[in-house]
């Protein structure tokens, strides 16, 4: 047990207990999960892939595999949002909460901030923010390459689990709240292109997005609705911006001013291009805060577990 633990670093302990909670649930809920069986297998082999990788990774001392090995979790986090589509949609039979989303919306802003946003519309900003949208990921990436090359890596691992603890923090809220966002509830789906043109990439983008989310090109609005993902509140592409925007400046990094500016940008695409409720972004940036505050001590514990290095300050 000891070998096993030494071979596994701290991000690796979150995917499995997360996939572990995931299980859990799904056992327990079996009778609203059609795939219940599925995802509980799926989890296992995950499970085992991970160990075997990391075992792999130390046993064999390849740089390649190492690689893998501390760059999978940014991918992995893909495969986990994905699972949710199976669970949350079931469990609460699809009934979400949009319309009290639009309420406290209408509440603390006097009015939908998507059709108010929807005045400034033209096809050069819609362009520009939902390019800024799609790069979400990629804003991980950037930063977990200039950390990365350091020779102590305590700054890049820290923040690979910082990153993963957000998103899971966030996949967890979805559960309590599911909803569908915007431009289902209070625009028009299939009319989107029509009413947010951009020039050369938004229209292919857009379709990227949705096709990630299981919503097919061309799909009347209702059913658009039952086939999209319960992931609008907290906003996890606030979230996950504002924390990644706090460790480039943290780490003092070259590119802590395009992160800063993409960040903002996409911030503000989130409501632009309907994907959420302006209380979302609320939610995301208060949710920010204590993930910040708990990873160090989180990340630390799981790096004793592991008998791996602790955080650099």
């Amino acid at each position: 047990m000891h070998k096993l633990t030494a071979s596994l670093h701290s991000t690796d302990l979150l995917f499995i207990a997360f996939w572990s909670l995931l299980s859990l649930i799904c056992l327990a809920l079996h009778a609203s999960i059609a795939l219940w069986w599925l995802i509980i297998s799926v989890n296992a082999a995950a499970i085992m892939a991970l160990i075997a990788l990391a075992c792999a990774s130390q046993r064999t001392g390849s740089r390649v595999l190492r690689c893998v090995h501390d760059w999978s979790a940014f991918f992995l986090v893909l495969f986990t949002y994905k699972e949710l589509y199976f669970i949350i949609g079931p469990i609460h039979h699809y009934e979400d909460y949009d319309p009290l989303l639009i309420s406290l919306d209408r509440l603390i802003f006097r009015g939908d901030p998507t059709q108010w946003m929807a005045r400034f519309s033209n096809p050069l900003l819609t362009e520009l923010l939902q390019i800024a949208y799609s790069l979400f990921y990629v804003l991980f990436i950037a930063v977990g390459l200039e950390l990365y090359p350091q020779k102590d890596r305590s700054c890049f691992n820290y923040f690979r689990f910082t990153v993963v603890y957000g998103f899971f923090i966030s996949y967890l809220a979805y559960f309590a709240l599911p909803a569908v966002g915007p431009r289902f509830t209070l625009h028009d789906f299939s009319r989107i292109d029509s009413e947010l043109p951009g020039w050369l990439l938004a229209k292919s983008l857009r379709w990227f997005v949705n096709y990630f989310e299981s919503i097919k090109p061309g799909m009347p609005n209702s059913v658009a609705i039952m086939n999209a993902q319960r992931d609008v509140f907290p906003s996890g592409h606030t979230m996950l911006t504002l924390m990644t925007i706090v460790f480039a400046y943290k780490y003092r990094l070259k590119i802590r001013g395009y992160v800063l500016w993409v960040g903002v940008l996409l911030i503000v695409a989130t409501v632009y291009m309907r994907y959420h409720y302006a209380v979302d972004l609320l939610a995301g940036a208060i949710l920010a805060v204590p993930c910040l505050l708990t990873s160090k001590k989180l990340y630390r514990i799981a790096e004793r577990l592991t008998d791996s290095v602790t955080p650099a300050a």
